[in-house]
């Protein structure tokens, strides 16, 4: 069966890897020069399996307002806000009160961490890629003593949903992470013991490399317009090419992989996606003393900014951002990041020489990605992963292509289901 995937991202390659594994012929159309330069370029570095959650969460709407006029607040907003901005902030109000929402949610993320980080396990086995990996494990910093009971609350849900973690105190920490020696609140963490880090843009583009060997097409600079067919079934994709023709490929199937530019292309097939672009910043730059860096992941709870080794480089990250698809880097950002790094790793690096970027993380107002068969009989969707793209993306890859090949997923996903949005 030829399937095409739209969308060259973390999601869309691990996708075409997948479905490639299983025999199918598989075009990978990207509207950029190369593979992995949107969301996945300069992410935080890791994944999380055990960290991932719904954003929809009443605990976190207590927080939401003081964030956004306090100076160093990890939220912040572009003013006046668009009517995109308003109806996602009013959609993810409605999941965080709505009873019982948050709970099930997050139980059907962890599953689907838990099945990724299986998924990724063999196909680092597999591939061998080198992506300035490692396997070290994440922190999660506590600044408070109702932080601290928070991790311990959360402790009881992980280890129901067999998450490997352990509640660490302050010298715990700095047990692992020797390089931390800043000032700074700290009452201790809770560390996840086998999650990962990396680099998504190294990686994709690896697995990118690795599929072009198997004979996956990949074609840049091709702007998906439109799919033809009828509300029944697709018979093709229609895009412009990088020499500004028009072209139209047909296949049996179609994967909608393109992150926050899915919901235009679902918009056109009567299914609405409420996917909205949250801006997040990173500052990346070369390790001036290892020794006194991040020796994997740690998550600074006050500033909301995650700190990450990758190889001979620190990437720093941070922000949530409702600014629709600005991409303009206001200096007050990148100096909250680098506050947050001199502060837990002094010395570590030269922050004025980082280089900046700032991306979209296609969010769902609920939390879970979409992940399922679309209105057509042969379009599905694996988008709208929101910042746990990196994470998630194995496990996904792998259950839409047994969705796709007639076969019982390997995980429920009714929270993930495209027509939850519908109802």
């Amino acid at each position: 069966m030829h399937v095409v995937v739209i969308g060259a991202g973390v999601v869309g390659v691990t996708t075409a890897y997948a479905l490639q594994q299983r025999g199918h012929r598989v075009t990978v159309l990207e509207r950029l020069e190369a593979a992995g330069l949107e969301t996945s370029f300069g992410n935080a570095g890791q994944r999380s399996y055990g960290v991932v959650y719904p954003w929809a969460d009443a605990d976190m709407v207590r927080y939401a307002l003081p964030w956004l006029i306090k100076q160093d607040g990890p939220l912040k907003m572009h003013w006046p806000p668009s009517l995109a901005a308003m109806r996602f902030l009013l959609a993810t109000l409605k999941y965080a009160y709505a009873p019982g929402a948050y709970g099930l949610n997050k139980r059907a993320m962890l599953r689907l961490g838990t099945h990724s980080k299986a998924c990724f396990e063999r196909l680092d086995k597999e591939l061998g890629l080198k992506f300035d990996g490692d396997t070290a494990g994440l922190i999660q910093l506590a600044s408070t003593p109702a932080e601290l009971r928070a991790y311990q609350q959360l402790s009881g849900l992980l280890k129901e949903m067999g998450v490997a973690h352990s509640l660490l105190t302050p010298a715990q920490v700095r047990e692992y992470e020797p390089g931390m020696t800043g000032g700074g609140p700290l009452y201790g963490g809770i560390r996840f013991d086998t999650d990962a880090t990396g680099d998504c843009h190294l990686f994709t583009r690896a697995l990118t490399r690795a599929c072009e060997q198997a004979g996956v097409v990949f074609r840049y600079h091709c702007e998906v317009t439109g799919l033809d067919g009828n509300s029944q079934r697709l018979d093709a994709v229609r895009f412009t090419n990088a020499h500004g023709q028009t072209e139209r490929l047909e296949a049996d199937a179609f994967v909608l992989s393109a992150g926050c530019w899915s919901a235009e292309l679902a918009s056109a097939l009567g299914l609405r996606l409420p996917i909205y672009p949250v801006k997040g910043y990173s500052l990346t730059v070369p390790l001036q003393d290892p020794e006194l860096a991040p020796r994997s992941t740690v998550h600074d709870d006050y500033y909301k900014v995650v700190s990450t080794r990758l190889g001979n480089r620190l990437r720093a990250t941070g922000f949530v951002e409702l600014a629709d698809f600005r991409r303009d880097i206001p200096k007050a950002r990148l100096a909250t990041i680098a506050k947050s790094v001199a502060a837990r790793f002094p010395g570590c690096a030269d922050l004025t020489q980082a280089s900046a970027w700032t991306g979209f993380r296609p969010m769902t107002p609920d939390g879970p990605a979409i992940l399922g068969r679309g209105l057509q009989e042969n379009l599905y969707l694996n988008t709208g992963h929101g910042t746990f793209g990196w994470t998630l993306s194995a496990g996904s890859a792998d259950l839409i292509a047994q969705v796709i090949d007639g076969e019982e997923p390997a995980l429920p996903l009714d929270a993930f289901r495209p027509s939850r949005f519908q109802e």
